[in-house]
């Protein structure tokens, strides 16, 4: 599997439980989401524009999507919401490896670079590095409707782990 491969495979709506234990205040979280993620064009403004911001010349960038979410919490009543634009940019030198530009990061909610990789039994890697904290999350699909998720967050310095976290994501399929 290839960065692109791993894309198109994620494109639809997904329905989300993660369950989330917060080191730091001893607290298990639940949360149920609807994930949607589509395709963009190569010549998406909001995908040319965060090429743009981190230097890099757009043509670089191949299957630039977005993934939107809303959730609930059993923590807080608030509801969980938001959406970001990602833009892979393979690394030309070494296959199955690059970037990953996100103008809405996982840990911190700032403009992030992250690095990839996918693994010989087809793991996306994706390892962020923020302010404050330090983010990796490895993601693969079970079947082509049923992908797994996990991350960690440790503190910027990678000594402590913050947040562990499993997500299992079904594919939301259209009724025949």
């Amino acid at each position: 599997m290839d960065i692109t491969q791993f894309v198109e495979s994620s494109i639809g709506q997904w329905k989300s439980q993660r369950s989330a234990h917060h080191m730091i205040f001893s607290h298990f979280e639940a949360v149920r989401s609807e994930i949607e993620i589509v395709a963009l064009t190569p010549d998406n403004p909001a995908a040319i524009e965060l090429c743009q911001s981190y230097g890099i010349d757009p043509s670089q960038a191949v299957v630039p999507f977005q993934m939107s979410w809303e959730g609930e919490s059993d923590w807080n009543d608030e509801v969980l919401k938001g959406s970001t634009v990602l833009v892979p940019i393979p690394d030309p030198h070494v296959p199955n490896q690059g970037r990953l530009l996100r103008d809405r990061g996982y840990a911190e909610t700032i403009p992030a670079a992250a690095r990839y990789h996918i693994t010989a039994d087809d793991v996306f890697v994706l390892i962020t590095e923020y302010d404050r904290a330090a983010a990796e999350e490895r993601i693969w699909f079970v079947n082509p409707n049923l992908r797994f998720r996990v991350s960690t967050i440790k503190t910027s310095d990678g000594t402590g782990v913050v947040t562990a976290s499993f997500s299992s994501e079904l594919r939301s399929l259209a009724p025949a």
